[in-house]
C-alpha cells in the first residue's frame, strides 16, 4: 500500500577533501602555489538533446517550457539540469512501483497476513475499495511509519556524507542524476543485508556501455508509468475522464492529494485542513 502515495521532491550541499604535499627547501623561499581544483562534470542544453534523440528519436529534443534554462535557487544552468534529470528520473521509477501498485491492489493481490497489532489484515485494509481507499483505511500509526520511511530515504539520498561513502557527488555539484547511495556504507547501526538501489547486484559487472542503453529504457518506462498512474488517479476521480479506463477503475471520492484523511483528525492541523480542501 506504499505505492500508491508515493510522489514528492528534494535538495542539499557539497563535499570537501584536501591533500597535504611534501616541501622542498628551494619552496620555502617563495609562497605556495594555490591548489587546483577538478571542475565537475555537469549536464548541458547539448547532453539534454543527445538524450532525447536516444530515447525518442521521432520526437526528439521538446521542451515547451524555460525550466533547462533558468537558474534554480541563484545556482547555475548546469545544476539546475542537474536537479531536473534527477527528479525525472526518481519520479518516473516511483511512477513505475506506483503504476504496478495500483494494478494489483485494484485486482485485489495483497499479503496474507495483519499488518497491525490489533489483528487488522491487509485482506481488511484492501476490501476498503480502490488504491486509493486503501490507503485511507490505513491505520495513522501506518501511514506515519510509511511517511517517515520515506523522508529518511529523501534525507540520505541529498546527504553529502553519505553520497561520498558510495563516491558520489551530490546531483547538482556534479553527481549523477538518480544515483542513491549505499546502505550498507553509510554508517546505520543495524545490520542491512540489501541496499535500496540494485539490491542483489544486477548492475555490478554490466558495461557502461549497457548501463547507459537501460538508463534510457528507464526514462522512458518511468516517463510512460508518469502518464499511466495519473491516468488511473484521474479515472478513479473523475469518472469517465479516461474513456479507455471506463469500468475498469474504482471510483474515489475523497482527497487524492492529501497525505491524510478524516480517519487521521487526531493529527494536528488534519481537520483544518479536510475544511479547506475544495474537494
Amino acid at each position: 500500500f506504499l505505492f500508491c502515495r508515493l510522489i514528492r521532491a528534494e535538495l542539499a550541499m557539497l563535499a570537501l577533501s584536501s591533500a597535504s604535499a611534501a616541501l622542498a627547501p628551494a619552496a620555502l623561499l617563495r609562497a605556495p602555489a594555490a591548489a587546483r581544483s577538478t571542475p565537475p562534470v555537469m549536464e548541458t542544453i547539448d547532453d539534454l538533446k543527445s538524450l532525447a534523440v536516444k530515447a525518442n528519436p521521432v520526437v526528439g529534443y521538446w521542451n515547451p517550457t524555460p525550466l533547462a534554462d533558468m537558474g534554480f535557487w541563484g545556482q547555475s544552468q548546469e545544476a539546475t539540469i542537474g536537479f531536473l534529470r534527477h527528479a525525472e528520473l526518481k519520479h518516473g521509477r516511483v511512477a513505475m512501483a506506483a503504476f504496478v501498485g495500483f494494478c494489483l491492489q485494484s485486482n485485489g493481490v495483497h499479503f496474507p497476513w495483519a499488518c497491525t497489532l490489533e489483528g487488522t489484515t491487509f485482506g481488511d485494509i484492501a476490501a476498503a475499495g480502490g488504491p486509493a481507499a486503501q490507503w485511507d483505511a490505513l491505520p495513522t500509526n501506518a501511514k506515519l511509519q510509511i511517511l517517515l520511511l520515506i523522508g529518511f530515504f529523501e534525507l540520505l539520498s541529498e546527504n553529502t556524507y553519505a553520497l561520498a561513502q558510495s563516491g558520489q557527488k551530490h546531483y547538482m555539484r556534479g553527481g549523477k542524476p538518480g544515483v542513491f547511495p549505499s546502505l550498507k556504507k553509510v554508517g546505520i547501526p543495524v545490520p542491512v543485508p540489501l541496499d535500496l538501489w540494485d539490491p542483489f547486484g544486477f548492475t555490478a559487472k554490466m558495461s557502461q556501455e549497457k548501463k547507459d542503453a537501460k538508463l534510457v529504457t528507464e526514462l522512458n518506462n518511468g516517463r510512460a508509468a508518469m502518464l499511466g498512474i495519473m491516468g488511473f488517479v484521474a479515472a478513479s476521480k473523475v469518472p469517465g475522464s479516461v474513456p479507455a479506463l471506463d469500468g475498469l477503475i474504482a471510483p474515489y471520492s475523497g482527497e487524492v492529494m492529501a497525505p491524510f484523511s478524516a480517519g487521521d483528525s487526531a493529527l494536528p492541523f488534519v481537520e483544518g485542513m479536510l475544511k479547506a480542501s475544495p474537494f
